[in-house]
């Protein structure tokens, strides 16, 4: 029997739960409150610019991999190239000592003992952990079925072993100064992941199952939400969500800022999980670990800020990834910071016009001090500015001429994003407290405790960053709505 679904939010994970729902014979909508489809998954152009501020690697990317069937059935895969560079990144310091990340761990292995001879043995293992992620592919466990695991079974010692240890600790066996401060940044900035992370994905970049979509987020994005349509779903954009709407303790519908209501027999929330639980369901729905998890807001969270570049100067014979190590902190108003990321595109990203550079600065960032200069917008543009003119100076010191170069400049902070997305404090999901990697992976929770008819998906269901993760959980909770119905679970290309 059919049935109908409203689906709140239009990003990666919203969109992925319409064209499963839409493939096994459901009646969707999708109400989403911006102008176009992504969420976080997004970018904005600016002069002839595209500024991406979400993908850095794919999963699934590849034809070798298990997950590029889902990206295939969402009509993201079709006619996608994809981009797979030989260095995951390159961490450089003030003297212009380099630490090129290779993703072919030979590569790596001899570039690591041409710095560092005397840390060979560090070195080697390693290189070795790179190795045996490279047979298996880690990011397949998003659509694995339990019977699927077993394989995964010879893996598990590999798993454990670097499971208990994060970079920033992995970092400390070596000797040589330069690596000790260096190795740590390796995964986007991000020192005290698991090892187990980094080598997953050096993994992947190195079996061509992780790359870079050319064209970026926008474009990938809007390739779902054009299969959703396709598929049959109707997608509302500037339909904000305001209250999802309960009879007996069962989701009904919803009723969206303009006063208007639509019911269903299934409401599915992909958008912001505090203004979900605690604005259009009132906090009337919830537990300790809801609470716990919402009053552990981080003060600050890395990439919440983003300084865009648009620049006349061709950068494509340098690394798509740079982390640049500061002789002294670089003190950008509220916060010190010890390092800089600059994610580079050149115009074969489809992010530039040709022979140009579109240059990303994600910064870590305090919503409640943003949220605090935007009272006042005089003083909170000025911040904005104060911080790309910080930034540029940095950048400036090594790409010496790039400041006269510039064409565009763009500031996004915390409270943009708050205003694009309705991320509670314009912040991506975080962890369950005190529950480390295994919380980040489980989640918070994806049905609301006395709920009946509502489920919950995304970053905020499933707490670990990505959009193969998010596409991932969408596919298994429609699977588990047909089996819960006593339906087969069908996919289509």
């Amino acid at each position: 029997m059919e049935k109908s679904i409203i689906i709140i939010g239009a990003g990666i994970a919203g969109l992925s739960a319409g064209c499963y729902a839409q493939m096994n014979g459901y009646r969707t909508q999708i109400f989403e409150m911006h102008a176009k489809p992504g969420g976080l998954c997004t970018g904005w152009q600016r002069k002839g610019y595209t500024f991406d501020g979400c993908m850095h690697h794919l999963a699934g990317s590849g034809p070798t991999s298990e997950l590029y069937r889902v990206w295939e059935e969402l009509g993201a895969a079709q006619g996608r190239e994809i981009i797979y560079d030989e260095a995951f990144a390159q961490i450089e310091d003030a003297d212009g000592k380099a630490f090129t990340v290779y993703v072919d761990p030979d590569r790596l292995e001899a570039h690591l003992k041409a710095l560092s001879p005397a840390d060979a043995a560090v070195i080697e293992a390693y290189a070795d952990g790179v190795r045996r992620f490279s047979r298996f592919e880690f990011f397949s466990l998003l659509t694995a079925k339990p019977c699927e695991m077993v394989s995964m079974l010879p893996h598990v010692p590999t798993l454990v072993k670097w499971g208990r240890v994060t970079l920033e600790q992995y970092a400390l066996r070596f000797s040589d100064p330069f690596l000790r401060r260096a190795f740590p940044w390796m995964q986007y900035g991000f020192a005290d992941v698991p090892a187990m992370a980094n080598l997953a994905f050096l993994a992947g970049c190195h079996n061509r199952q992780l790359g870079w979509p050319v064209g970026g987020s926008l474009l990938f994005a809007q390739a779902i939400a054009d299969r959703y349509v396709a598929l049959g779903g109707e997608l509302h954009y500037r339909s904000r969500a305001e209250r999802i709407l309960v009879g007996d303790d069962r989701a009904v519908g919803v009723r969206l800022a303009d006063g208007t209501e639509h019911r269903a027999d299934l409401v599915i929330s992909a958008a912001d999980g505090h203004a979900t639980i605690f604005d259009m369901l009132g906090g009337k729905y919830v537990n300790d670990k809801i609470r716990r998890f919402f009053e552990a807001v981080p003060e600050s969270q890395v990439m919440s800020a983003q300084v865009s570049l648009g620049v006349a100067r061709d950068l494509s014979h340098e690394p798509h990834m740079l982390t640049l190590l500061l002789p002294e902190p670089m003190q950008v108003i509220d916060r010190a910071f010890e390092r800089l990321d600059v994610e580079i595109f050149g115009p074969h990203t489809g992010l530039a016009p040709e022979g140009k550079t579109a240059i990303k600065v994600p910064l870590e960032a305090s919503y409640a001090y943003w949220k605090g200069l935007r009272a006042d917008r005089a003083r909170y543009d000025e911040a904005k500015e104060q911080l790309a003119e910080t930034v540029i100076e940095r950048l400036e010191r090594r790409f010496p001429g790039l400041k006269a170069q510039i064409e565009v400049v763009d500031v996004a902070t915390p409270v943009t994003v708050e205003r694009f997305t309705g991320n509670y404090h314009g912040y991506q999901a975080w962890g369950v407290p005190d529950a480390g990697f295994i919380g980040i992976m489980q989640g918070l929770c994806k049905t609301l405790p006395g709920l009946e008819n509502f489920y919950m998906v995304g970053q905020w269901a499933r707490a670990s960053v990505g959009v193969s993760t998010v596409a991932g959980a969408a596919r298994k909770l429609i699977e588990a709505l047909c089996k819960r119905g006593g339906e087969r679970f069908v996919t289509v290309v």
